[in-house]
């Protein structure tokens, strides 16, 4: 009897403290105020917020403060910035700290001291985003459906993932400025000295100063201008030239191109595939497709596949994909593969994933919106591909304007940068006299020829740079786009 009374008696509750270490934290604090070089072997992956105890957040962000502007950090030092009236336990803050550094042993150990606090850190995170998976399933609010809460704890759990910030906010001038300073080192370093990933063509880099991190590039153009083409060599341009670098924490870094993500909403991934081969083999696509190749164009595709299997371009072709979804993948694709660049070809055929009574003018600004966002979030710049209107169409001057940008309002707005796709030899091919005994066919001839095998890619909208337009060649049958000063296109180049 006695044992079934005690099965069914409730236990006596059992309080679970969130994981923390505060011997360790006291050991690392202890560490850096004895040795100031003990904060350098942990300060690039730990920050105050990562440490439990509030007045160890402190004195490890005085102790940064001080040890960053040259002056040494020590239990004298410090206090004065500390709250004089505190106590711990029977000790003034004065007392704890020379405690602190009295009891410290030595720094060799201070970065397994670091990490440990670091890793708890992120599982009391974790903890925290599981009790707010938990809490609203149960509360099913009506502006939270279930899809968007798996939506957000995914973006959640990659922010931690990434980089272990979990509460966002302000961020100093002071780490602002750091961070342009390491961008404008990288440029140093980098091939062509840019501060952006390079797109392989090195007049279009001039401009632009290669595909800057965080930025949203719409390119568009009216079909038949090459859009698909140019995104296409870029993304294999910067994937092919692919250079990684081990950083101090153990992880890649893209040194020079990057790892390349690209949603093919209109073409299949063998489409794709088949362009890039054509562009690289020069053997032209129609002739791959239709299978009227000699053995020699057979074996140079055979040898070029074989090279591109190694480059880290990676298609998906899913159709009518939202903006959710691309999110999602993309997130997944940077944790797994890591990820540098992303295109997406293009944002008409998207969907918003929003409400079905919202206009397409309304989805639109909801996709351009979310792509902002997440170049943001994964801190690379997206390539978004985008159709113009007819009105183009319609007028003398074929040149595209920021106003020719179908539901423009939120493209226009939300692009960091708008470039422009023109081929005049598209429209004055479709010119040609019918009669060549006409006086006009020697003039439309000469018109011709001078705009033949070249693109103009006009630079309307550059937030950080100049407009104007960069003119390229464009050899059509290989739907390839390069400098007019590349030896190969020099046919094209004006005297």
């Amino acid at each position: 009897m006695n044992d079934a009374v005690r099965k069914i008696t409730p236990a006596e509750p059992h309080y679970r403290e969130a994981p923390n270490n505060i011997e360790a934290e006291q050991a690392l604090l202890g560490a850096i105020l004895v040795n100031n070089d003990a904060y350098y072997r942990v300060s690039d992956f730990l920050k105050p917020v990562h440490l439990y105890e509030a007045l160890h957040r402190k004195i490890f962000e005085v102790a940064g403060d001080i040890i960053r502007m040259g002056k040494t950090a020590n239990p004298v030092t410090i206090k004065t910035f500390l709250p004089a009236d505190d106590k711990i336990g029977d000790l003034t803050v004065a007392q704890y700290l020379a405690r602190l550094a009295a009891e410290a042993v030595s720094i060799i150990n201070a970065e397994d001291y670091g990490r440990a606090i670091y890793d708890l850190a992120l599982r009391r995170a974790l903890i925290q985003i599981g009790e707010d998976v938990v809490n609203i399933a149960f509360d099913a609010p009506l502006d939270m459906p279930p899809q968007a809460q798996i939506e957000d704890t995914e973006r959640r759990l990659f922010e931690l993932a990434e980089t272990g910030r979990y509460d966002g906010g302000f961020r100093s001038f002071n780490d602002a400025v750091a961070l342009a300073i390491d961008m404008a080192g990288a440029a140093f370093e980098r091939d062509g000295n840019l501060s952006g990933i390079s797109t392989g063509i090195h007049s279009l880099d001039a401009r632009m100063g290669g595909l800057q991190r965080s930025d949203l590039i719409v390119l568009a153009g009216r079909p038949g201008m090459g859009k698909t083409s140019l995104a296409t060599n870029i993304a294999y341009n910067i994937a092919a030239s692919y250079d990684q670098e081990v950083q101090p924490d153990g992880s890649f870094k893209a040194k020079n191109g990057g790892v390349v993500g690209f949603y093919s909403l209109e073409m299949s991934s063998e489409q794709l595939a088949t362009r890039i081969i054509s562009e690289q083999t020069e053997v032209s696509s129609s002739k791959i497709r239709r299978g009227d190749i000699t053995e020699a164009d057979f074996e140079k595709l055979v040898a070029c596949s074989q090279m591109m299997q190694k480059v880290p371009l990676y298609i998906d072709q899913t159709g009518g994909i939202s903006i959710a979804q691309l999110s999602a993948r993309a997130r997944r694709l940077k944790r797994q593969r890591g990820l540098d660049v992303l295109v997406v070809d293009y944002i008409q055929l998207m969907t918003g994933g929003g409400k079905g009574g919202e206009n397409r003018v309304q989805e639109i600004t909801q996709i351009t919106t979310g792509l902002k966002a997440l170049g943001k979030e994964l801190n690379v710049p997206i390539i978004a591909l985008s159709q113009l209107s007819r009105a183009v169409e319609s007028r003398e001057d074929k040149r595209p304007q920021l106003s020719d940008l179908r539901e423009s309002g939120s493209i226009e707005q939300d692009a960091d940068v708008v470039l422009f796709v023109f081929r005049e030899e598209y429209y004055v091919k479709n010119m040609e006299p019918r009669d060549p005994a006409d006086p006009k066919y020697a003039e439309w001839e000469n018109h011709f020829d001078r705009v033949k095998g070249t693109a103009d890619v006009i630079i309307a909208k550059q937030r950080h740079g100049p407009t104007g337009t960069v003119k390229l060649a464009f050899q059509s049958e290989f739907t390839r786009f390069a400098d007019l000063a590349d030896p190969s296109f020099s046919q094209y180049e004006e005297h």
